[in-house]
């Protein structure tokens, strides 16, 4: 008896932060800033290589800021402040993701249009954060190999609803036995024609190469007011 309620209960929170997310994406396509989504399962390094990817950028001169969700504490946005990039963290006390209006609360006092690159690094967690939009125009989808080549056939979700693959801690896939070649059919079986980048934030392997593909997509939002997928 109490489903079919549940159901239109969800079905309204989610149009309302749709909606909502689809006029935040407005505002940052019009601003000229590209909005990345990272969503991965606790302790994947996203944090660490969020980290490495703001320094580059800030030492570079790009404008980039990062919002940061974690159910309790600001250790992640401290560890980020590191890089020289404003940081905000959203305490979501419980909640496994992040909403729009938490993001969009989170932006009062910043200028959207004093930033190129804006990234949201969402609570740690491989099933809630895919049905809600955040207004990102590229959702990456993040896997270590310390969590084995399957994670993309358990959880074809995230990686159905994600732009692109980021592989981290490629330097421990040799202790970790990690089935490289299996992990890369595994995403393609799941998001065909998905690009993947294979990372270290330790070593810094392969980080300049998925900095230059955010780069190249900020340029295709702004030549056509949109990013390819």
């Amino acid at each position: 008896m109490l489903e079919p309620r549940i159901l239109e209960v969800r079905t309204k929170i989610l149009k309302k932060n749709d909606e909502l997310a689809r006029s935040m994406r407005e505002q940052f396509v019009d601003a000229g800033v590209l909005v990345v989504n990272l969503v991965s399962s606790p302790g994947t390094g996203k944090t660490t290589l969020l980290r490495e990817t703001l320094s580059r950028f800030v030492q570079s001169g790009t404008r980039v800021a990062a919002i940061v969700g974690d159910l309790e504490t600001d250790n992640d946005a401290q560890r980020l402040m590191q890089s020289g990039a404003p940081v905000r963290q959203i305490m979501t006390h419980g909640c496994c993701h992040l909403e729009a209006d938490m993001v969009q609360e989170h932006l009062q006092g910043w200028t959207v249009e004093d930033l190129e690159f804006l990234f949201i690094e969402n609570v740690g967690n491989l099933v809630c954060p895919t049905s809600w939009d955040l207004g990102e125009s590229v959702r990456a989808a993040l896997l270590s190999v310390t969590e084995g080549e399957d994670k993309p056939l358990k959880y074809p979700g995230l990686f159905n609803t994600s732009d692109v693959a980021v592989l981290t801690k490629v330097d421990l896939a040799e202790p970790c036995e990690f089935d490289r070649e299996a992990a890369l059919k595994n995403i393609q079986l799941v998001r065909p024609g998905m690009p993947v980048f294979e990372t270290s934030a330790k070593t810094g392997h392969g980080v300049q190469q998925w900095i230059d593909h955010l780069q190249q997509k900020r340029s295709e939002l702004i030549a056509s007011g949109s990013v390819a997928t």
